[in-house]
């Protein structure tokens, strides 16, 4: 996970409290990912808990990528879980080198993240001018 992500105002970053706005009803699903040589920061133990008694749903994939295969590890809401099998297919495009129109995957990364039209479109133009910016 990146935690120095230098988002401009209007893009409320999800980061470190993802699971809190999952328990509130207002975020349908959360996802972390790193190389699976670095991942060291998943919160999974945050999340157990709620795993365990059906609050949240839980889904972990790790996909071949060079260097370093990719693990990704998500969290949906009940009922949600239709947005981990979109984001994964996302995923897995990317991994593989695939995807034909970033702008368009990150948009749609971030509705399934439950960031509103507004945010993602800040963001948008925010990572026209960095790059290396992905929605937390």
């Amino acid at each position: 996970m990146d935690d120095e992500i230098d988002l401009p105002p209007g893009i409320g970053p999800h980061n470190d409290r993802e699971l809190e706005l999952m328990l509130a009803g207002t975020k349908p699903m959360a996802m972390f990912s790193d190389a699976v040589h670095v991942s060291d920061y998943f919160p999974e133990a945050d999340f157990a808990p709620h795993v365990d008694a059906g609050r949240i749903i839980r889904v972990e994939e790790i996909i071949p990528k060079e260097p370093y295969d990719m693990r990704y590890l998500f969290y949906a809401l009940p009922g949600e879980d239709w947005r981990i099998e979109e984001a994964l297919v996302m995923c897995r495009n990317l991994c593989a080198g695939t995807v034909k129109d970033h702008d368009a995957d990150s948009a749609r990364m971030g509705e399934l993240l439950g960031y509103s039209t507004e945010e993602i479109n800040a963001f948008l133009v925010h990572s026209k001018r960095q790059p290396k910016a992905s929605l937390p």
